[in-house]
């Protein structure tokens, strides 16, 4: 649990320290991709610090499940236009897409599973 919500703070910081990055993963046309970016950091560090609260670990748990389908899409985009992102290869971005499911089921399994005695 621990790992799991260091790395959705991280992340979160993250988008505002390097918020270009993220920027171009918003699909063109989307309103306001900064804000969007913004909005999505503010909530992945509210859902990492969620996780190590007891009493709030379920509801952040739901929350990073809804945001990361909210961020699919973006993935998506990255995997279909692999020219805007030097660092990876097509194959590296078609890679990320699963990832997301490997996280949901983890974030699920950590903080959503039915009987989740929230344990240390």
């Amino acid at each position: 649990m621990w790992l799991l919500a260091l790395l959705f703070t991280a992340a979160g910081l993250n988008h505002f320290v390097s918020p270009g990055f993220y920027v171009r993963m918003i699909p063109d046309g989307w309103p306001n991709p900064l804000m969007l970016v913004h909005v999505s950091g503010v909530f992945e560090v509210i859902g990492g610090v969620g996780l190590l609260v007891p009493r709030l670990r379920t509801l952040a748990g739901w929350g990073l499940i809804a945001l990361l389908i909210a961020v699919f899409p973006a993935n998506i985009y990255m995997a279909l236009n692999p020219e805007r992102y030097d660092a990876f290869s097509q194959a590296g971005l078609l890679a990320r897409l699963p990832v997301q499911g490997v996280l949901i089921a983890l974030v699920w399994w950590v903080a959503c599973q039915n009987g989740n005695r929230n344990v240390e």
